[in-house]
């Protein structure tokens, strides 16, 4: 695998399946098993292995749970709003 695929895939996420890759790299390039990021976010393991696979019926609250455990947060932008280096 080359580095470039290696990196976690930060920036506009536009399904659900894009935020669960993201939250299962993230945890994986902390060295967390799911028990373990899923008792610290105070979610269930099950949940989780859910969110990391895209469901798109994912509890929004339970979420930002995980996101924030992983030390990543959210930001609304209106549609169409570049950030710098965001070339999608």
């Amino acid at each position: 695998m080359l580095d470039d695929e290696k990196k976690i895939p930060y920036g506009r996420i536009e399904n659900p399946e894009e935020l669960g890759r993201l939250i299962r790299s993230r945890r994986k390039e902390a060295r967390a098993r799911q028990a373990k990021l899923a008792g610290l976010a105070g979610v269930g393991v099950r949940f989780l292995s859910e969110l990391e696979r895209g469901k798109p019926t994912a509890e929004l609250g339970k979420t930002l749970k995980v996101l924030e455990r992983l030390g990543l947060e959210v930001w609304i932008l209106p549609r169409g709003f570049r950030l710098e280096g965001d070339e999608r």
